[in-house]
């Protein structure tokens, strides 16, 4: 070796130890802490600019902006908004994915914040703000560490939706090559500093059931020269829900709830017409997968005695999210080295849906619950106009997700 290749070897290797040096020096904690107004003045942007499902552009705009200033390479989704991005030697394996979802929904905020929403009938009211700012303080982060294998952030369009980005991120071959996905969601109940954590599902299944009944209207002094509409679709609404709890395992916690009913417009006309919207919610992934097959000939008996005509359009939304027990471990283990032995409870499983559920049928996951209640301070819910998430909760989601990246790399 000449003397100016040795030179520069040395100095390569000189260069290598001080990295490494520097990078045990500087705790992911750290880190977070000295990013977390930054990540909250982002979260404030995002949160002032909601965007509705498949219609985030600003929003992935503004991630995709972000990531690069970082000195990331972000990858649109095909075709669609959302993003995803590795951080770490592109040749490395992946050692772990993470996701966060980044649509709003058409609810009216009346928080009356400063930064509250600009776009009319559309707000963050999920806390999906919240998970996109951690996952993006999650990829400044680990960039900061700059690991030696490679973990996947995935910034995830339309959750709010069926069909929804999940199944997009599938088709796309997203999650090839990843051995385990993580995910976080909001928790209104939780106060912020505490984390939720299941093993098993801990979302329920989700679909849409609308039925649409048609038969020959009249007059209602004449009802035997009818078929009556209103009284099947009234029979429909209060038989099938009973029937399906004994035609399904009760301990699959199979549950359909109507929210719309219509037929007609007269009280004294029978119409010809009439339809029932509603959402069919079960806890059991085995059991949703039946249901289907179920639900068809429970609708059609109920409809039966009233000569009418039935067609059932059933919508398979989201399966549960079946949180796998390795990765929850590696969820508890993080809380606990990021928060403290205290930090952790045991969520309960919701009834509402989930498309990360979609992912963790082709990756083994887990998906926790984030405390954003102020403590001793207002109680909030999903999905309502005023929710008002605690913004410290962003610094704690980061920081659970740096020790699970952390201990996934480490794994490698």
């Amino acid at each position: 070796m000449s003397y100016e290749a040795e030179a520069i070897d040395v100095t390569a290797r000189v260069d290598a130890e001080v990295d490494r040096a520097t990078r045990a020096e500087v705790t992911a904690a750290e880190i977070i802490d000295e990013l977390e107004d930054t990540l909250i003045e982002f979260r404030r942007d995002l949160h002032a600019h909601p965007e509705l499902s498949w219609q985030e552009e600003r929003t992935t705009e503004q991630i995709v902006a972000r990531l690069r200033e970082a000195g990331l390479e972000p990858v649109r989704l095909p075709e669609t908004t959302g993003c995803y991005v590795d951080v770490g030697p592109a040749e490395a394996p992946i050692a772990a994915a993470f996701r966060g979802d980044i649509d709003a929904l058409p609810i009216i905020e009346t928080t009356g914040l400063e930064y509250a929403s600009t776009t009319e009938g559309v707000a963050h009211s999920c806390g999906h703000d919240i998970h996109t700012t951690v996952m993006l303080g999650l990829a400044w982060t680990l960039q900061r560490l700059r690991p030696e294998a490679r973990v996947r952030i995935i910034f995830q369009p339309a959750e709010e939706q069926f069909p929804g980005g999940a199944q997009e991120v599938v088709k796309h071959g997203v999650l090839e090559g990843v051995p385990k996905i993580f995910a976080l969601h909001c928790d209104p109940k939780l106060t912020v500093g505490a984390i939720g954590t299941r093993i098993g599902p801990i979302t329920s299944a989700s679909d849409l059931v609308r039925v649409e009944v048609t038969g020959r209207g009249g007059h209602t002094s004449r009802p035997h020269l009818t078929e009556d509409v209103v009284g099947a679709l009234g029979h429909i609404a209060t038989s099938v829900p009973a029937v399906l709890a004994r035609r399904i395992d009760a301990r699959s916690g199979v549950s359909l709830v109507w929210g719309h009913i219509h037929a007609g417009n007269a009280a004294n006309a029978i119409p010809s017409e009439g339809t029932l919207h509603g959402t069919m919610r079960i806890l059991d992934a085995d059991a949703w997968k039946e249901a289907g097959g179920v639900l068809s000939p429970v609708v059609q008996q109920a409809a039966a005695a009233y000569g009418v005509d039935v067609n059932l359009d059933h919508v398979r939304g989201v399966p549960p999210v079946v949180n796998d027990e390795a990765c929850t471990g590696i969820v508890d283990r993080a809380a606990k080295r990021a928060l403290g032995e205290d930090s952790l409870t045991l969520a309960e499983q919701s009834m509402g849906g989930e498309d990360f559920g979609w992912m963790t049928q082709e990756v083994p996951g887990s998906m926790f619950r984030l405390g954003t209640k102020t403590p001793g301070g207002e109680s909030y819910d999903l999905h309502r106009g005023d929710y008002i998430p605690d913004e410290r909760a962003i610094a704690v989601g980061v920081k659970v997700m740096a020790e699970v990246a952390q201990a996934r790399l480490a794994a490698r």
